[in-house]
């Protein structure tokens, strides 16, 4: 049974959030994925890149790679790889303050915050693992300013997407790319709410459908 809507609302509510379903067609700003957009962080905040069609995931492709509990520099290339083959611009970020270690995705994980949900940590820190993404062909964002989302936006619309906007933050989480990855759905989207939540991120959730 693949999973609905409701059952995000119910697992969120479960974990103290406040969820709703809302369509597309009201939700401003949807737009189609285009190819020269990168497959970027959830982050909301504002960024050197300006190619911002491509899907979102915790800590771009960190997010396949910790779904699929593949700790290794070279399996961190080959997902790289399989990413651009799929049609979408590999990446990962770091910030103006905290050099590559600014991805807060990243951090939890290779500080061990997800040990307890069952993922094994990254082989590599945030530098080696920014090297290994760029030498595979990548591309490394930069985000600057401080973090002030206010919402989650949880995108189930196939091949639509939000850009981010600077001065008013969101986390945007494209669930639908998640199954383009064959990743374990709910587990991806657990792990983005736990992100949320230790990172002291607003605990209010939008589910946009079709």
């Amino acid at each position: 049974m693949p999973l609905t809507p409701e059952d995000i609302v119910g697992v969120l509510e479960g974990r103290g959030w406040e969820a709703e379903i809302v369509k597309a067609a009201d939700m401003e700003g949807m737009i189609d994925i285009c190819p020269k957009g990168i497959l970027k962080c959830v982050d909301g905040r504002g960024s050197d890149n300006e190619a911002m069609a491509g899907p979102k995931m915790a800590g771009g492709i960190y997010a396949i790679a910790h779904n699929r509990h593949t700790t290794s520099i070279e399996g961190l290339k080959a997902i790289t790889k399989e990413v651009a083959a799929k049609g979408h611009v590999p990446s990962v970020h770091g910030d103006h303050s905290k050099d590559m270690m600014g991805c807060g995705f990243f951090k939890l994980w290779l500080t061990g915050r997800f040990d307890d949900m069952g993922y094994p940590r990254p082989e590599f820190d945030a530098d080696q693992g920014a090297k290994a993404v760029k030498e595979a062909g990548g591309f490394i964002e930069m985000h600057h300013g401080s973090h002030e989302e206010k919402v989650v936006l949880i995108n189930l619309v196939e091949n639509k997407t939000l850009e981010p906007q600077e001065d008013d933050q969101r986390f945007i989480v494209d669930g639908w790319a998640a199954g383009k990855f064959d990743l374990d759905v709910p587990n991806f989207l657990v792990a983005a709410a736990a992100t949320v939540e230790m990172l002291g991120g607003p605990k209010k959730a939008k589910i946009i459908v079709a």
